[in-house]
């Protein structure tokens, strides 16, 4: 366990609401009512960096941030997907993806930036249970 993982908020929370997880990672949707669908993928063990995961790990990982877009895609039908690891405030490895509309409240800018207009036009009104429902279908044959 690397120096600092007992104070990591990803080590000792959840981190939102879990929609999916394995033995290595975890899916949780962000609870953002601006938006929908907005999940992050959080490798389970504290582990700073990408390239401190071996290579069949960081596949792994991949793999589950794809199948989490391709779900976001299908039931959320965004304009854009935005795909984000940073860690610079929670220096644990996860990725951030976010579902992008052209009139979203940040949009052409990344949703930390300002607010450009209120936004939040008609979104897919999609339940925790249906989100899991359908990664758990998409993540079915990755295994732990």
């Amino acid at each position: 366990m690397e120096n600092g993982s007992q104070t990591c908020e990803l080590c000792t929370q959840s981190g939102g609401a879990i929609l999916w997880q394995s033995a290595r990672c975890r899916v949780i949707r962000v609870a953002d009512p601006h938006y929908p669908g907005f999940c992050r993928v959080i490798w389970t063990a504290h582990v700073r960096e990408m390239t401190d995961l071996d290579s069949a790990s960081r596949n792994y990982l991949m793999q589950v941030v794809f199948a989490v877009e391709s779900v976001v895609r299908r039931l959320f039908s965004p304009d854009k997907i935005n795909l984000a690891s940073f860690g610079n405030v929670v220096p644990h490895v996860h990725w951030h993806v976010i579902p992008r509309w052209q009139d979203d409240r940040h949009f052409p800018e990344p949703v930390w930036g300002s607010v450009r207009r209120e936004g939040d036009g008609q979104r897919p009104l999609v339940s925790d249970t249906e989100l899991a429902q359908a990664l758990r279908h998409a993540l079915a044959d990755l295994g732990g």
